[in-house]
């Protein structure tokens, strides 16, 4: 289902390829979180906001606000380098919790905090190279939205012209 609905969004092979290994990492992360005592949807979202927060500065609703979105996907609406250090975050983070065998959420906390460091210097370095942020105001599709009060407006106008 995930591959149709990318595939009719018009995103290219190599962007789809490296979506869908993400969602792989993703999945292996949430499962070693899982066996190490996080249990509960919002302790992964914690977790998850730990690691963005350390690397980019935002957690993922605030990242979400500042790329302009508002129900789609912050990952599909990433450049390359964001999803890069997103994944890096996730995937040290996964084989710090292996190695260091966390349990509850306040030890996953400082675990997962030390898996974004890790995509955090990465960017840092990224930064340094190319004089500029990586993280960009930038999504996939430049979404535009029209104030609610607007369509409602504009639907008002069409029923009355209908008359």
């Amino acid at each position: 289902m995930l591959l149709i609905t990318i595939e009719a969004n018009g995103y290219d092979d190599k962007w789809i390829k490296q979506r869908l290994t993400g969602v792989v990492d993703r999945r292996k992360l949430t499962d070693v979180w899982k066996e190490n005592g996080i249990t509960k949807n919002y302790e992964y979202g914690v977790l998850t906001n730990e690691i963005y927060q350390e690397w980019s500065g935002m957690k993922a609703s605030q990242y979400k606000e500042y790329k302009g979105l508002r129900k789609e996907s912050l990952r599909d609406n990433m450049t390359d380098i964001e999803v890069a250090l997103t994944d890096l975050g996730e995937i040290t983070t996964r084989e710090l919790v292996k190695k260091h065998k966390p349990y509850g959420l306040d030890e996953n906390r400082r675990v997962a905090k030390m898996g974004g460091h890790a995509a955090k210097v990465a960017r840092e370095d990224i930064e340094k190279s190319l004089g500029e942020s990586v993280v960009t105001k930038k999504n996939a599709l430049n979404y535009k939205y029209v104030e609610d009060e607007k369509l409602i407006e504009d639907k008002k106008s069409k029923i009355k012209k209908k008359k």
